[in-house]
């Protein structure tokens, strides 16, 4: 299946053989090019090809080079790093450089655009669900639930909600609440999935693309390199896109490429093994180091073996060395030693030398950030950019540059100890233009809004990296403070933040914040944002125990689990699920307490240590694990006394445990304090309604009311007070106004069927059970009670297959059996 082509010359040929200075790697190149010239029905043809090996070996010059082959093929391409987070961004970006290409996948560009506005009014939609702060704004604790519904996850033991790819296995029963909640708002069955399985939706549509393109170009080529950074999302989805039908099938014409510091997993891809070949990168042997010295100019011996022992064979250094042509083995100065002298020595213009090294000061580069780096006026800086984006240690990465860590390391220890001054001066003046470029991206925006916003990240990151390598004195508290938040948009995000604690650590060569760094990394690694949230509670200054796993305090809980009383589900119900304690690898962190190397010592400021107590409480409520929640929420109240909102969380998870009169405590509190808070009232009725002081819970109950009027989980207690009142008609009132107000709340229009039942209209009420079941199949009370209205109305069968179905969901459900026993007595005579 060569592609035909056009007559080229001999110098062209030898020009394509020493392109980017590849003049080694030939075996891995002929193999790769070769695969284009078999098959793909034939045996030796291979869909797969993994590179693998460590840092600085030369990976993705490599796969930039199979591009190349590729595309000399007649290959469509496209390539993918790091830069891409999830699923949908890697798809994205294969749309935006097949179109480069003159290939649009038109059906995935808009399906794509669609997961955009899907995901956003899901947010928007999850995060009001869960979490109706009476202030609007958004808690960490809501944002992290809303997070953890979009995901599909729900709950998961031992850890924190989370976004991005998600184990399948891992999902358990929490999204329920939440899954009608987006399939009343979006209707569309497909466009629930968009959001909580975007994958899922997404894959079988790129097959279809990349089917239709196999018609007009004879290879199709993905290329997807740092793989140990996308593979933890990428892995997973891959194989299932080569090795099953699940999302279409693919085109025998498609030739994936991975590249990584990893080889690839052989209990996912043992079986591929016959597709597939694996690329172990070397550093370059002494003859493919020779000749790559040998094709930049470089053949003096004394020269070449200098180097040739100085690098060690690694390309990257190679290619530096070799760049600079020095002229004797003196000039091929130690890389130990110093980075300057490696790399730098034979470049005689102090300007670009300079250049050179404040390059290597920021992450990641681009013009803008290179003239603050070098402190030179506009045309100046752009001059020198365009060399530093000359050299060979300086990786593109779109329109930006990054250098390779191999020669910035020794460069940043080279500015470090030099000139600690200057050192500290120009991190300064990096930190204060990524402050502004920031700010500028603020002005007239709703802050709750920036950390959905990727240049905003950037910005935000890029000061807290330099402030922290200025060891400004409230730079590692600033960076925790804002993880907090990165953990309410998931592990992605999180692991950003984390990333640039570890990273400045490094670069200043601080072992507290390196170990910040990294032990947050491992937490995340073993149980999520949840275990970086418990070692902020270890490691910054507070003292007070994690509440114990699975505690119980006593009592039944009323309804599942509640984050708000809005957000109940109703009595009769079963919250199953997996209850399960702490993250796997909190022993782990207990022992790294003992280890010589701690953290920075830091010491948050108690508003966000209860505010920390106070997610953990909403995720370990998420679980029904209410006795934790309190737990949780009596450290946050210890550390903000007087803090309304978590004193009627705490009153009503005291409530679902049974504990009446401490909630009525908590609540009457949390209702003083913030007068205007419906919430606490509304659960306050329902506490005083359990001990039977009905007249104080009818008061509490009208309070909340008065308040929000059309607050439907309030209206139903109401409703509740008016049957111990012998108030039907009050009854059915509420209960009217309860479902104008919430027409999707199941539990409301059950609750409705039951009045009417109670008011003899069993006609009426099995409507109300209808729409009920119509909005939660699963909903055992509702099939209960509909089978107790056709009991009355004397259709036997009916009411037995309902409660049949009711005991299916619900074994102890008590008075279910009672009402069954009693069809069965009239249907045997």
């Amino acid at each position: 299946m060569r592609v035909v082509r056009g007559r080229v010359s001999l110098q062209e040929r030898v020009r394509r053989r020493t392109r980017a200075g590849l003049v080694a790697r030939s075996a891995e190149r002929e193999l790769f090019r070769g695969n284009f010239d078999t098959s793909p029905e034939d045996g030796r043809h291979r869909f797969l090809f993994h590179v693998h090996g460590t840092a600085g070996v030369g990976k993705t010059r490599l796969v930039k080079e199979f591009e190349h082959l590729a595309r000399e093929q007649g290959a469509l391409t496209a390539y993918v790093d790091e830069t891409s987070g999830s699923v949908p961004e890697v798809l994205e970006a294969v749309c935006r450089q097949f179109a480069a290409q003159g290939h649009r996948l038109k059906d995935l560009e808009r399906l794509l655009a669609h997961h955009r506005e899907r995901r956003h009014e899901a947010e928007t939609a999850a995060l009001a669900a869960l979490d109706p702060a009476p202030d609007g704004a958004p808690s960490a604790g809501g944002m992290a639930l809303a997070r953890a519904g979009l995901a599909g996850l729900g709950l998961v033991p031992g850890v924190a909600p989370f976004t991005a790819v998600l184990d399948p296995e891992r999902l358990a029963h929490g999204a329920d609440r939440l899954r009608s909640v987006l399939a009343a708002r979006f209707r569309s069955h497909e466009d629930v999935r968009l959001v909580l399985d975007p994958a899922s939706v997404l894959t079988p549509v790129l097959a279809d693309e990349l089917d239709a393109v196999a018609s007009d170009v004879p290879w199709t080529v993905l290329l997807l390199d740092t793989y140990e950074r996308t593979g933890p999302f990428l892995d997973a989805w891959l194989h299932d896109l080569l090795t099953t039908d699940r999302h279409g099938v693919l085109p025998d014409t498609v030739v994936v490429v991975t590249a990584g510091q990893h080889p690839a997993d052989p209990a996912r891809w043992g079986t591929f093994a016959d597709f597939m070949t694996s690329l172990p990168l070397q550093p370059f042997t002494e003859a493919e180091a020779r000749g790559l010295l040998a094709e930049r100019g470089v053949t003096a011996e004394p020269v070449v073996a200098e180097a040739l022992r100085l690098t060690g064979g690694l390309p990257v250094l190679l290619s530096t060395i070799a760049g600079t042509r020095p002229a004797g083995p003196e000039d091929v100065t130690d890389p130990s030693a110093t980075a300057v002298a490696r790399f730098l020595k034979w470049e005689q213009d102090p300007g670009r030398r300079f250049a050179a090294l404040a390059g290597a000061l920021p992450r990641l580069l681009d013009a803008d950030v290179f003239a603050v780096a070098a402190d030179c006026d506009r045309d100046r800086a752009e001059e020198l950019y365009a060399w530093v984006e000359t050299l060979p240690f300086a990786d593109r990465l779109g329109g930006r540059i990054r250098y390779h860590g191999i020669v910035r390391a020794p460069m940043l220890r080279l500015q470090r100890g030099r000139s600690p001054r200057g050192w500290t001066d120009a991190h300064r003046r990096l930190a204060d233009a990524f402050r502004r470029w920031r700010e500028q991206t603020e002005t007239g925006r709703d802050t709750g809004t920036l950390w959905l916003d990727e240049t905003w990240c950037e910005l935000r990151l890029g000061e807290l990296y330099h402030r922290l390598c200025a060891s400004a004195p409230t730079a590692v508290s600033d960076t925790l403070h804002d993880l907090v938040e990165a953990c309410d948009q998931g592990e992605a995000l999180a692991a950003r933040w984390i990333r640039v604690l570890a990273d400045a650590g490094r670069d200043t060569d601080a072992s507290g914040v390196t170990a910040w760094g990294d032990r947050l990394s491992a937490a995340l690694a073993s149980g999520g944002t949840q275990a970086v949230l418990d070692s902020l509670l270890r490691w910054a200054g507070h003292a007070s125990p994690l509440p114990v796993p699975g505690a119980v305090l006593g009592g039944r809980a009323d309804h599942g689990p509640a984050t708000t009383p809005g957000g109940v589900t109703p009595q009769d119900e079963d919250f199953g699920g997996d209850v399960r304690g702490e993250p796997a690898g909190l022993d782990w962190m207990l022992e790294e307490q003992a280890r010589a190397i701690t953290p920075t010592d830091v010491t948050l400021p108690p508003p966000l240590l209860a505010r920390i107590h106070r997610d953990r409480a909403l995720a370990h409520a998420a679980r029904a694990d209410h006795a934790a929640a309190v737990a949780e929420l009596s450290g946050a109240l210890a550390l903000t006394p007087g803090d309304a909102r978590t004193l009627a969380l705490r009153g009503e998870y005291l409530r679902l445990l049974g504990r009446h009169t401490d909630a009525v405590a908590d609540l009457e509190r949390a209702a003083a304090l913030d007068p205007a808070d419906a919430y606490a009232r509304a659960s306050l009725g329902a506490a005083r309604l359990a001990l039977g002081h009905v007249t104080k819970a009818r008061t509490a109950l009208d309070e909340a009311l008065a308040l929000e009027p059309d607050y439907s989980w309030a209206l139903v207690r109401r409703a509740r007070v008016a049957r111990e009142l012998g108030d039907p008609e009050g009854r059915l009132a509420a209960l009217d106004r309860a479902v104008a107000a919430d027409p999707d709340s199941a539990w409301a229009h059950c609750e409705r069927g039951d009045a009417l039942r109670a008011a003899d209209r069993d006609q009426d009420a099995l409507a109300a059970y209808d729409r009920a079941l119509a909005l939660d199949p699963g909903y055992a009370s509702a099939y209960a009670s509909r089978g107790a209205a056709h009991h009355r109305l004397g259709r036997l069968d009916r009411a037995l297959a309902d409660l049949d179905r009711a005991l299916e969901l619900n074994p102890s459900y008590a008075w279910a059996r009672e009402r069954r026993d009693a069809v069965v007595r009239d249907l045997t005579g």
